[in-house]
């Protein structure tokens, strides 16, 4: 049984906006057997770009029931159904942030039809709703109406199940797609239910307890039953079918996740991270001076080795760095690692090198864009906290940096008594600074909004 459901909304993002309206197409498989749609009152203005795509006005909602009131309808509807949709990760982000106000966990099934129709329809330039249902003669009566979308993604869903029909003869790709392969039979699969969609560490346990592999997530509860329905290739289903045991810890913060997964790839070298447990074949860049006073980079691999500027998983993954650098900064191709001669580089020969190579431009002038090459491998110089979210909203994680190197993380609590620096040195868990930890800080706090940076 299946729900297939499209709203729309104020906006893009399920955090910071309201839904609009909704439609959910109850179908068993053959046919619809019933409809639910609703204008929803968003408690808030609609945007006019918004309204130019879905001619909902602030006129047509202002009397449409609040969200709240038809919340009991929407969990009746789909309750035991897989929740269908076109981009589906939307339209339920969407209900997941509105029943979570409401303080109810909403979890359902989920089947996208974009990702069965790649796979069933292959070739087509977009698989937008508007071009696929254009491409394969589907009319759509009311485009950027919850009702018109949902009906066309009806349609479309009943087109990916004759195909799948056809091409397996069992519907292979759609129930793959809808539920777990099976499974070790040891494993137990109520533990799949328990699991929280937060952040943190997860662990898969083979028949004799040992830990097999060690992964994060932003969502637990997805990550852990992507692996499980895994039928990619040999070695992921090989693994899956090796899980009799799952635990798990919530971090919160994403950040304080990948610490702890490099930690514990290092520590316990689960059989399955066999790409994380390499660190020999893993290589970094080093900075070091020449005898005649100049800042000289150089390659290789990180076994035996400390005091690396950055990792990289290849060779050629590490010079490609160095050649963007030396370009920007204009640094010398030989003083950077990347052209051996006993003379001048190829560069100076051309004009695109000032000389360092061979006396023609002081160390003076050229380090000080040597640094700033450096610098680009650099966390934020001086001592700081990174706070970021914690385990519950009571809570907040922290990660100290003394001097721009990792001391370590943990936990505090916001209505802790006397709060203050002393509180967040405290609640630090002193940890060795690996060969991955300042990389994986530097990536995540160049990508990502942490809550505040505190200096001290």
């Amino acid at each position: 049984m299946y729900a297939i459901v499209d709203i729309e909304t104020t906006g893009g993002s399920a955090r910071l906006e309201k839904i609009t309206e909704i439609a959910v197409i109850l179908h068993d498989g053959e046919k619809v057997t019933g409809e639910f749609v609703s204008l929803v009152n968003p408690e808030r203005n609609i945007p006019w770009f918004i309204t130019n795509i879905t001619g909902i006005t602030n006129e047509m909602v202002e009397d449409a029931p609040k969200f709240y009131e038809i919340a009991r309808t929407i969990i009746e509807l789909t309750e035991g159904r897989i929740f269908v949709a076109h981009n589906a990760k939307f339209d339920y982000s969407f209900l997941r942030e509105e029943f979570k106000a409401l303080g109810y966990n909403y979890r359902r099934k989920l089947l996208d039809t974009v990702a069965l129709s790649r796979k069933l329809f292959p070739g087509y330039s977009s698989y937008g709703l508007g071009n696929i249902c254009r491409e394969l003669g589907i009319q759509i009566n009311g485009r950027h109406r919850a009702a018109g979308d949902a009906l066309a993604t009806a349609r479309l869903f009943e087109m990916c199940l004759e195909a799948d029909k056809r091409l397996n003869k069992e519907g292979r790709c759609i129930t793959g797609n809808t539920r777990l392969a099976k499974l070790n039979p040891l494993l137990d699969v109520s533990k799949i239910d328990m699991l929280p969609e937060e952040a943190g560490v997860y662990y898969f346990h083979d028949e004799k307890g040992n830990i097999i592999y060690v992964g994060k997530s932003n969502n637990l509860y997805e990550r852990i039953s992507s692996h499980l329905s895994n039928n990619t290739s040999g070695r992921a289903m090989e693994m899956r079918d090796a899980v009799a045991d799952i635990s798990w810890e919530v971090t919160g913060s994403e950040l304080i996740a990948l610490i702890r997964e490099s930690y514990e790839i290092k520590s316990l070298k689960p059989l399955y991270n066999r790409a994380q447990r390499r660190q020999g074949s893993r290589w970094g860049i080093f900075l070091s001076t020449n005898d005649d006073g100049y800042l000289v980079f150089s390659l290789g691999t990180l076994k035996g080795r400390k005091n690396h500027l950055a990792i990289f998983p290849s060779k050629e993954n590490a010079r490609s760095k160095l050649e963007y650098l030396t370009e920007k900064y204009e640094l010398c191709q030989k003083l950077a690692g990347l052209y051996e001669t006993h003379g001048c580089c190829f560069h100076y020969q051309v004009g695109m090198c000032r000389g360092a190579c061979c006396g023609k431009e002081s160390p003076e002038t050229y380090n000080q864009r040597a640094l700033q090459a450096r610098d680009e491998f650099l966390m934020k110089a001086g001592s700081y906290f990174i706070i970021d979210r914690g385990r519950n909203d009571m809570e907040r994680s922290v990660v100290k940096i003394m001097n721009g190197r990792f001391e370590g993380y943990g936990y505090f609590d916001i209505d802790c008594a006397g709060f203050g620096l002393d509180a967040l040195h405290d609640c630090i868990k002193h940890a060795e600074e690996n060969s991955d930890i300042i990389s994986i800080i530097k990536s995540y706090l160049s990508h990502n909004r942490v809550e505040k940076i505190i200096e001290f």
